[in-house]
C-alpha cells in the first residue's frame, strides 16, 4: 500500500544529489541577496545536514551566490538612480543627515548587509549613492562571508552556544 510513498521518496532522494544542492544553494543565496524574499542558510543547513563534507563548499557556494545578487542589486539601485535623472531630468538631492551619514561611512558600513530586511536595502543604497563599486564588494563580502562561516561552525559543531 505504501510503496508509492518509498517510490516517491526514492525518486526525490536521487534530485539531492550533492551536486544539485549546491546548485540549488547557490540560487537560494542569489535570489536571497536580492529584493526577492529568500533564505540561504535553511538550504545550507538541510545540505550541510545531509552532506557534511560539502560544509565549506556550501560556504564558498553560497558566498559567490550571495555576493553575484548583492552585485546585481547594488547595480539595480545604480541604473535606477541613472534612469530617474535622465528622465525625470533633474538631480538628485544629497544633502539630508542620512545621506551624508551614509557616505562619511562608506563602502565599511556595507558590512551590515547581512542584516534581514535593511542589508538589501542598505546594498541598493550603495548603488544609488555611487559608491565605490569594489570597496563596496569587498565589505559585502566580509559581512556575508562572516555569516556563512559562523553558520558552518555552528552546523560542524565547531561552534556551541549552549552548556
Amino acid at each position: 500500500m505504501f510503496e508509492w510513498i518509498s517510490q516517491a521518496a526514492a525518486w526525490l532522494q536521487s534530485w539531492m544529489s550533492p551536486e544539485a544542492g549546491l546548485w540549488g544553494l547557490f540560487f537560494s543565496a542569489f535570489v536571497s541577496a536580492t529584493i526577492l524574499p529568500g533564505s540561504s542558510e535553511v538550504v545550507m543547513t538541510a545540505l550541510v545536514t545531509a552532506y557534511p563534507h560539502l560544509a565549506w563548499w556550501s560556504l564558498l557556494v553560497a558566498l559567490c551566490g550571495n555576493l553575484t545578487g548583492a552585485v546585481l542589486t547594488f547595480g539595480m539601485g545604480l541604473a535606477g538612480r541613472q534612469g530617474y535623472e535622465r528622465f525625470q531630468r533633474v538631480r538628485i538631492d544629497e544633502s539630508s543627515r542620512l545621506v551624508q551619514r551614509l557616505k562619511r561611512v562608506g563602502p565599511p558600513a556595507l558590512v551590515l548587509s547581512v542584516l534581514p530586511l535593511v542589508g538589501d536595502a542598505l546594498v541598493l543604497a550603495a548603488g544609488w549613492f555611487r559608491m565605490p563599486f569594489w570597496p563596496s564588494v569587498f565589505w559585502i563580502a566580509v559581512g556575508k562571508g562572516l555569516r556563512y562561516l559562523l553558520l558552518v561552525l555552528g552546523l560542524l559543531g565547531v561552534l556551541s552556544f549552549g552548556a
